[in-house]
């Protein structure tokens, strides 16, 4: 009784209704794994005092007013990343069709795009502003397409798309106020 109560509840946050637990458990584990190695790639690339070299750069730049405080990425992205792992696994779990490859590809972009704008950090915010602005269309693009596949995953993503739009306006903001100008001679 106990099991097929979780087994359902599973099944609904999933969207796996008919589906076997191996292809369950092989979406969760892609998608998981997909986003664990985003995560892992910000968490090696945030500033923390366990990392004195980006926390230098980081501190060195000029940042806006609107800058969140270090310590609120650490609240926010989790969830953020958790959704876009519910996200995923219910569009893998949908019905094969040519929208369900085109969600599952474009979900797919997002998770690089994640790992290359965290990868470059501080260090490379012209880089960073331009993977923001290409991860933004492909975040928009990806709860469209999804919309299409399963509705609730394109509200799971809504989140991530809305905070990818600061983020682009934080990163347009850094690089405004701190790239190098040329000088003319």
């Amino acid at each position: 009784m106990f099991a097929e109560a979780a087994r359902d509840a599973i099944d609904d946050l999933a969207n796996s209704r008919g589906r076997s637990t191996r292809h369950l458990l092989v979406g969760l584990g892609l998608t998981a794994g997909a986003v664990l190695a985003s995560a892992l790639i910000a968490q090696a690339n945030t500033p923390t005092p366990d990392h004195p070299k980006t926390e230098r750069r980081d501190d060195q730049l000029d940042k806006p007013r609107f800058s969140p405080p270090k310590a609120a990425f650490a609240m926010i992205w989790p969830p953020l990343f958790l959704a876009l792992t519910l996200s995923g696994l219910r569009v893998w779990n949908a019905p094969a069709s040519p929208a369900r490859t085109q969600a599952l590809t474009l979900w797919g972009v997002v998770q690089a795009l994640n790992a290359v704008w965290m990868a470059l950090g501080p260090k490379r915010l012209g880089g960073q502003l331009t993977a923001a602005v290409v991860s933004l269309g492909a975040s928009a693009a990806y709860a469209w397409r999804a919309k299409q596949v399963d509705s609730p995953a394109a509200g799971m993503v809504a989140p991530y798309v809305g905070w990818i739009g600061f983020a682009n306006v934080l990163s347009g903001e850094l690089w405004r106020r701190n790239h190098a100008r040329p000088t003319l001679h």
